[in-house]
């Protein structure tokens, strides 16, 4: 590996600043983290590896393959997780409505209960954060991640 290598892999880039991808992965961790200890002190045991999955699930549903395509893992290893997350009562798999043949995962109540916990959680940080840049340069950030969005979020 050579030093270029080594430094991106450490998140560092050649002028010795953190990379933009780190950057943005750590106060997105912060966040993550909260919500974590929000749900586990409202009684939820709920994995991280649970939470990433639960978290891409759409408000109308979603299939086993587009979860384990936004979740970059196997169909396999999403169906165990799910099948984790239906045993713990935060989803249950229902008929698809467009396709018979397929199955939509769908949040129950208890699935809901997990969301509106972390809702103020989330909006809590986020007014940290916009006390902290201000509300010009918040909506400028959000600006700037909506737009390297389209470039990298084939899920969007």
């Amino acid at each position: 590996m050579t030093d270029d290598e080594a430094g991106a892999a450490s998140g560092v880039t050649d002028e010795g600043e953190l990379n933009l991808g780190l950057l943005m992965f750590i106060p997105y961790r912060f966040m993550e983290s909260a919500v974590m200890d929000a749900l586990k002190a409202a009684g939820h045991d709920i994995s991280l590896t649970q939470a990433r999955v639960f978290q891409r699930i759409g408000p109308d549903g979603s299939r086993l393959a587009e979860l384990a395509a936004a979740s970059q893992v196997s169909k396999q290893t999403i169906g165990s997780i799910v099948d984790q997350l239906e045993r713990a009562g935060y989803v249950r798999r229902v008929p698809d409505p467009r396709d018979a043949r397929a199955r939509l995962v769908t949040l129950t109540d208890q699935g809901h209960h997990l969301v509106e916990l972390s809702l103020p959680v989330v909006r809590d940080i986020q007014d940290q954060w916009t006390a902290r840049l201000g509300p010009t340069r918040t909506r400028q950030l959000r600006q700037a991640l909506e737009a390297l969005r389209e470039i990298s979020d084939p899920h969007r």
